[in-house]
């Protein structure tokens, strides 16, 4: 049955709202050149709407150069012909609200493009520049300024720090084709608020903040005063990481947020080294929502992960705001790999996510059980990283795989022209054709539990969990409603007391005279 949507001005949907990340040039091919679009993606829609998610987000698609897959903008409002044009951006909102589905856009404030007009404005202008001042430009160490201004990292290896022409320096914590932007610059602040103003009054329903954390600098640019190489998604403390001054910048986005209807929202991408810190982004005056990636990266492990759960609940629970919950996105090795446990552990950890009280966001691919494509040969791959000398592994092509739709062969149904990246021979078994109508897909079990999580009082919102007694190696909690969910971390079977019926298992089990053998690797909700 296909379920039923309605975008409805009724506040706090994002509370319980299951959001599904579209990785644009990976997702559909509408057009034939093997590269993903607008185009594809609005004609996928009826997809997502049948799959049961509430909301769409985004990944860029503004004008770029593609130094780094879209994350360095130089223009926030055009459309990168590589994906269609504005209209075709105007009509994927206009399809998805028509459809129920609300729509999320990347928005990527901490840094632009190098071709970014103001940057190339302020290159040319030279030192002195009144254009310079919206970005990092300072001069370097030594006796002729040939050394960086300070000891930063790029993220993506190597100095934070390129040398122009004329002798001055720019930061950029990512690719030297990513200045950063100076926050402290009235100029700046107005442009971002200009920014939101222009999606919103095209209808978008909210922004994923890229970098969330890293607008704003220390005073003074310190040192970082220590060699320990930078991770992309890690906590550590440091001068270009979550500095208080980010959160007046929040709170009058947020201001600009309430002026529109339809509860409008923000989700920070934070990393920062607690959730404690995570959850002053979510204040009452500032944004809405932060990705848990404190969640993400804990392991299959029982005690391991029901202290995630307590610590991601109990950090939100002051400031009122709700916990989420991710597995995969398009930085991170996908769950159904870096679990290792293959299939059946990637399917227990989604209904586990699925369970708890919050908002969900799941990776395009996932509910289709894709794994990390580990085999990508050099010379196809594009991660910005990979290319550097030093620093992340550069791997992150692997989850950004274009999706396998149909079809015996590559590229199975993505489009009519091939794909960007080479999609594995092995993959026929996994596109939505093969897997739709199979109950025993992982399709079918994530449309089955995206519909119970819809219609059962017992999943969705919430601030609490019930933890009940379990065996080692076992979660088990209650959720107000009537649904307990249990979950075997282990390899071995467990021999457990039924709490009541069935309601939907990652795999096969089957309970008999009040008790059930519970598979390792396996999450079963059950209704008392």
């Amino acid at each position: 049955m296909t379920p039923q949507h309605d975008v409805t001005p009724a506040t706090d949907w994002w509370r319980d709202a299951v959001i599904y990340q579209v990785y644009p040039r990976s997702f559909a091919d509408g057009n034939g050149d093997g590269m993903g679009d607008l185009a594809g993606i609005r004609s996928r829609l009826p997809y997502l709407r049948d799959l049961g998610v509430d909301a769409v987000w985004l990944s860029p698609f503004y004008a770029s150069p593609q130094a780094d897959a879209g994350y360095d903008v130089a223009d926030y409002r055009a459309i990168d012909p590589m994906f269609g044009t504005l209209p075709d951006a105007e009509a994927v909102i206009r399809d998805a609200h028509g459809l129920g589905l609300r729509i999320i856009v990347d928005l990527v404030p901490n840094h632009c493009s190098d071709q970014h007009a103001w940057f190339r404005r302020a290159l040319a202008e030279g030192p002195g520049s009144t254009l310079r001042e919206r970005f990092h430009f300072r001069k370097g160490r030594g006796e002729n300024g040939e050394q960086p201004p300070n000891d930063w990292e790029s993220l993506f290896g190597g100095p934070a720090w390129t040398r122009v022409p004329d002798g001055e320096w720019y930061l950029h914590l990512f690719a030297p084709e990513q200045p950063d932007f100076n926050w402290d610059h009235p100029a700046v602040r107005d442009e971002f608020r200009s920014v939101l103003r222009f999606w919103l009054d095209l209808g978008v329903d909210g922004f994923r903040v890229d970098v969330a954390h890293g607008l704003v600098k220390a005073p003074g640019l310190p040192d970082m005063g220590h060699g320990e190489q930078l991770r992309l998604l890690g906590n550590q403390v440091l001068p270009f990481f979550d500095q208080d001054g980010v959160h007046d910048i929040y709170r009058s986005w947020r201001t600009v947020l309430d002026e529109y209807a339809g509860d409008r929202i923000a989700v920070a991408e934070a990393w920062t080294p607690t959730v404690e810190r995570t959850a002053r982004y979510l204040r009452p005056d500032e944004l809405h929502q932060a990705f848990n990636f404190h969640y993400l990266n804990t392991d299959w492990d029982a005690t391991a992960l029901r202290e995630a759960i307590d610590t991601s609940l109990d950090a939100m629970r002051p400031v009122s705001a709700p916990t989420t919950w991710v597995l995969s996105n398009h930085d991170v090795v996908r769950h159904t790999t870096r679990l290792g446990g293959g299939l059946d552990r990637a399917r227990a950890a989604t209904l586990l996510m699925l369970a708890l009280p919050g908002s969900a966001y799941l990776y395009q691919g996932e509910e289709l059980g894709l794994p990390e494509v580990t085999d990508l040969p050099d010379e196809v791959r594009q991660d910005p990283s990979f290319f550097r000398d030093a620093g992340q592994e550069g791997l992150r092509d692997g989850c950004r795989v274009p999706l396998p739709w149909s079809g015996d062969a590559a590229p199975y149904g993505f489009g009519t022209g091939g794909s960007w990246l080479p999609q594995p021979a092995d993959w026929a078994a996994l596109t939505v054709e093969a897997q739709t109508g199979d109950p025993d897909s992982t399709l079918e079990l994530y449309r089955t539990a995206l519909s119970l999580r819809r219609t059962h009082p017992a999943l969705g919102a919430g601030a609490s969990v019930e933890w009940l007694d379990a065996p080692a190696g076992v979660v088990a909690f209650r959720r107000p409603g009537g649904l307990v969910c249990t979950v075997n971390t282990t390899a071995a079977p467990v021999r457990l007391a039924a709490p009541g019926r069935v309601l939907l298992s990652s795999r096969r089990v089957e309970p008999s005279d009040g008790d059930f053998a519970l598979p390792g690797d396996t999450t079963v909700w059950f209704e008392e």
